[in-house]
């Protein structure tokens, strides 16, 4: 089951600051052939977007936003955009190198809304790169110009499990780091139990996500390896291209690193951490969805909630995407829908935490 998103009452305006004309050329040609968006401006290097955000203050919804330009990088560009649109909404576009992938979470950390990693030239066509464009632009124009969401009906909500769980299992993808970054924070360093993490990003960015994690000053992170034991306090991160599997029992949690074949067309996905950890906590896992396009991790948490779990989700309104947490809202999975900021407050208090 996927939740569509829903459509703009006017379409995504959106300016691409690259300083290849090819590339902003071949950006320009994708997004348009989408009737939510509208390229309204073209620029070269980061003081060419400033002016053009000074020169048409409020008209501009999205800015891509490449990192290494002349005259002005994105990074330095970054801060001087949101100084001059604070409501404006910037994807860093990076390289697919872990030098790429530092900077990019580290424009996250200073206030960009998304990432793109981009591909080669010869690759800009891609379609899983132009989906994961396309949603992330009409996803955070939507932000930025929040609106009465189409009535859904509220989801059907399900009682807390009365066991304590044994395992925090996070979900996320399209918008996930950022939204990563909040519940994280917000959870704080004194989580009495193991959390594992699946986040839907190419190999070379995920050591740098964990490295960025543990910089929050929270818990600390770090990528999966084979056999390696769960603690308590400690996030284990799927590995970029590898499913994050859960063995042993309780009290004796170990990761699993695998290179099985991708489900819902992801490696690594939430569904195959799901069934694991279901199965080796006897359904004691408290799980969180975060935004996300497509539907991976509903069939992981219908049967975790089966096995006696227990699943929250981010709601419309904060997600970029409301695709994997919409998905298992829709099907009558979870005990709790909320926004953003208000998900780390529920975990803690569903793990007997004192309040932040």
């Amino acid at each position: 089951m996927a939740v569509a998103a829903p459509a703009l009452r006017d379409p995504a305006r959106v300016m691409i600051c690259d300083d290849s004309a090819v590339i902003r050329a071949a950006l320009a040609r994708m997004l348009e052939a989408d009737p939510q968006i509208r390229v309204v401006a073209r620029t070269a290097n980061g003081q060419q977007a400033i002016e053009e955000i000074a020169r048409r203050p409020g008209t501009i919804d999205v800015v891509v936003l490449d990192i290494e330009m002349p005259v002005l990088d994105g990074i330095a560009a970054l801060p001087l955009l949101l100084r001059a649109d604070p409501a404006l909404r910037v994807i860093m576009a990076s390289t697919l190198t872990n030098r790429g992938a530092d900077i990019a979470l580290q424009a996250l950390r200073l206030g960009a809304a998304d990432y793109v990693p981009k591909p080669a030239t010869a690759a800009i066509a891609d379609d899983s790169f132009r989906q994961e464009l396309l949603a992330k632009v009409k996803g955070l124009a939507r932000l930025r110009r929040p609106a009465a969401l189409p009535g859904r009906g509220g989801p059907a909500l399900r009682p807390a499990a009365r066991q304590a769980p044994l395992l925090l299992a996070i979900g996320s993808s399209t918008g996930g780091p950022q939204a990563l970054f909040t519940l994280i924070q917000g959870l704080g360093p004194a989580v009495p139990l193991p959390v594992v993490l699946t986040q839907h990003m190419p190999a070379s960015f995920t050591p740098i996500l964990a490295a960025h994690l543990t910089r929050l000053g929270g818990m600390p992170c770090a990528e999966a390896s084979d056999g390696a034991a769960l603690q308590a306090g400690h996030i284990t991160l799927a590995p970029g291209d590898r499913h994050l599997l859960i063995e042993g029992g309780p009290g004796a949690l170990r990761a699993r690193v695998t290179a099985d074949p991708p489900e819902n067309f992801c490696r690594p996905a939430v569904d195959p951490m799901l069934r694991s950890a279901t199965a080796c906590c006897g359904g004691r896992v408290l799980m969180v969805m975060l935004t996300g396009m497509g539907h991976d991790g509903l069939a992981g948490t219908r049967a975790l909630v089966a096995g006696g779990g227990t699943a929250l989700a981010q709601d419309e309104a904060t997600s970029v995407v409301w695709g994997m947490p919409g998905a298992i809202a829709q099907a009558g999975l979870c005990h709790d829908v909320l926004p953003l900021p208000a998900l780390a407050g529920k975990v803690r208090t569903l793990l007997g935490m004192p309040r932040a």
